[in-house]
């Protein structure tokens, strides 16, 4: 690689392995996790650093899969999309991978766990309001072949918890 840090090597399954991080790297993802818009030079003189050291380090975590990217909170009810649920599904075994692309492919998606117990995904989805969450329930996600059944949970309200990782947790 071009900042001289050589890319971890893949795990059999070709996962990366955890890479252990210092206090310095800890800092960088306290400062980032607070504000992703955060200059090099003001992470740099926040964690006592060089300009080029702090961009040394930010793209190894990227390359590392440490930081997976930089996004805008967003409040969906005010961006027109006023409809919030969490649907969970049945789906066939050993359908994952199929139903996890075509899920992805929603419009209004949000996130996609496959998760033990009752069922086998949680989906979080945003609609503009329940007619077209109804419509995405009835007509998209019951029409995936691997989809045996879904169970919806209308979300009334919603609180950002905004959680950053601590010291201990990093």
């Amino acid at each position: 690689m071009a900042d001289g840090w050589e890319q971890a090597p893949q795990g059999a399954d070709g996962a990366l392995p955890p890479r252990p991080l210092d206090a310095i790297d800890r800092d960088i993802l306290r400062i980032l996790q607070t504000d992703g818009r955060a200059s090099i030079r003001s992470v740099a003189e926040r964690v006592h650093v060089s300009r080029a050291n702090a961009y040394a380090r930010i793209n190894r975590l990227i390359d590392d899969g440490v930081i997976r990217g930089f996004s805008a909170r967003v409040n969906h009810e005010r961006a027109g999309q006023g409809a919030s649920a969490y649907i969970t599904l049945k789906i066939v075994q050993n359908s994952w991978r199929t139903v996890r692309e075509q899920l992805q492919a929603l419009p209004g998606a949000a996130h996609i766990a496959l998760v033990s117990g009752d069922f086998d995904v949680l989906l979080l989805v945003h609609t503009p309001d329940n007619r077209s969450l109804r419509e995405l329930v009835l007509t998209k996600l019951q029409a995936i072949p691997e989809v045996l059944s879904t169970r919806t949970l209308l979300v009334f309200e919603e609180t950002d918890l905004d959680r950053r990782l601590t010291a201990d947790e990093l």
